[in-house]
């Protein structure tokens, strides 16, 4: 790769790469806080939300990954995708009760059809977000890297939802989100730099020098990565998904209800002060831990990165003052990052040659679908007795409480037995 073009990958490495952590983080963390400031949503409501744009996200992902495979132009995908995902978010900018009132005078709750409109138009945001980004982009990274650097490049990658929190963070901080011309504000701003970045593709992304065109006919190609035969064939790979998934069932537990839990539940109205910091050392810490993948190998980076993030676990469960939960917090979001490095770049390591399009599919269903359908769902169950408040509507809204982080850390020694499963997977191939 000569410097001129390695120059260029690292640019839309970080270029794509953050701008689409920072719409799936709006997506993520803040529609759930859209929905509960403004329509009173219920942990169920969150939980629908995530686990419907899991599953679009998903057979996005397998259809259009496999698709890409199949013509070749990872460029294409990238932009036309980017610039659809930014328009879908700028559509967000009317789901508000004024519109939808004037929209639907006779409905029953106004409320109600504004969280069913935020789901039904999430979805759609959700495929071109993940035609764009978990399809296209995902493969293009992995054809275009350098295999050596894989877990540098990994560490880089992975630290990119925290700095999309961190750049957030810092942008909502003038917003009051309690206020629907904020959030119209928010979407506009988000949706056009999203649809900017795809008219950018155009000029920055390379085409990997490999050829990336697949022969296989497209349904072949699509339905490849479930075939028995292939599991078989790279049985390491598919142990590895399954503990990537255990590691992010792990993070939804808690994570579409972080910000609701320490805005209401610690009484944080400045938790972007307390949490900016956190959020700047870890993925600092995250962009060296790709590196201890490079030189050490998967199963002695990744086990650091569990009992770093159950550490993280340990002190958000028992200390609720500002000090200790900033440490609990750096150390989770620390442990996060780490793992998504690590697991990112041992998936990427055994995706066979020229099937990286096909492949996004299964990654997507361990890093998304599972997690997207479980994780919440553990989060929901576990609050399902939290205490509520009245608002000045009359209106009830759960508080989240620390049953969220036990449970997280109950599921993140689940993920370190199935780290020792993909161990002795890679023991028996050696042996065979």
């Amino acid at each position: 790769m000569t410097k001129n073009k390695n120059r260029r990958f690292y640019a839309a490495l970080i270029l794509f790469g953050l701008i689409g952590q920072v719409a799936w983080m709006v997506e993520n963390m803040y529609f759930n806080v859209f929905i509960y400031n403004m329509f009173s949503a219920s942990p169920a409501d969150i939980s629908l939300m995530v686990a419907a744009s899991s599953v679009v996200a998903t057979v996005t992902t397998v259809l259009i990954g496999a698709l890409s495979d199949r013509v070749g132009k990872r460029r294409l995908f990238i932009s036309l995708g980017y610039i659809l995902w930014g328009a879908s978010i700028l559509l967000f900018a009317l789901v508000r009760k004024d519109v939808i009132g004037a929209l639907l005078p006779t409905a029953v709750s106004v409320s109600a059809v504004c969280v069913t409109v935020t789901v039904l138009l999430d979805c759609l945001m959700t495929f071109f977000g993940s035609t764009a980004n978990d399809a296209a982009f995902n493969a293009w990274l992995t054809d275009a890297a350098d295999p050596r650097h894989r877990g540098a490049v990994e560490g880089i990658n992975a630290m990119m939802p925290l700095v999309a929190i961190l750049v957030v963070f810092g942008g909502f901080m003038s917003f009051d989100l309690k206020e629907a011309s904020a959030w119209t504000v928010i979407f506009i701003i988000i949706g056009g730099v999203v649809l900017v970045s795809g008219v950018a593709a155009l000029f920055l992304v390379d085409e990997p020098t490999n050829p990336t065109a697949s022969e296989d006919g497209y349904l072949k190609t699509v339905l490849y990565s479930f075939r028995p035969t292939t599991v078989k064939k790279n049985a390491l790979l598919y142990a590895t998904v399954l503990a990537f998934a255990v590691f992010g069932i792990s993070i939804q537990i808690f994570m579409p209800y972080l910000i609701i839990y320490y805005e209401v539940a610690l009484g944080m109205t400045d938790y972007v002060f307390v949490m900016a910091p956190a959020i700047v050392l870890a993925s600092v810490a995250t962009a060296f831990y790709g590196k201890v993948y490079d030189k050490l190998g998967f199963f002695r980076s990744a086990l650091p990165a569990l009992g770093v993030l159950a550490l993280g676990y340990i002190l958000l469960t028992l200390f609720r003052a500002t000090l200790p939960v900033f440490l609990g917090s750096l150390l989770m979001m620390t442990g996060y990052l780490s793992g998504m490095a690590v697991f990112g770049a041992m998936l990427r390591d055994h995706i066979p040659e020229g099937k990286a399009g096909a492949f996004q599919g299964i990654r997507i269903v361990g890093q998304v679908l599972i997690p997207g359908i479980v994780g919440p769902a553990i989060g929901a169950f576990v609050l399902r007795d939290a205490e509520v408040m009245i608002g000045s509507d009359g209106t009830e809204s759960f508080i989240p409480n620390e049953s969220i982080f036990i449970a997280a850390l109950a599921v993140a020694a689940f993920t370190a037995l199935a780290v020792l499963l993909c161990r002795a997977v890679e023991k028996r191939k050696a042996i065979d």
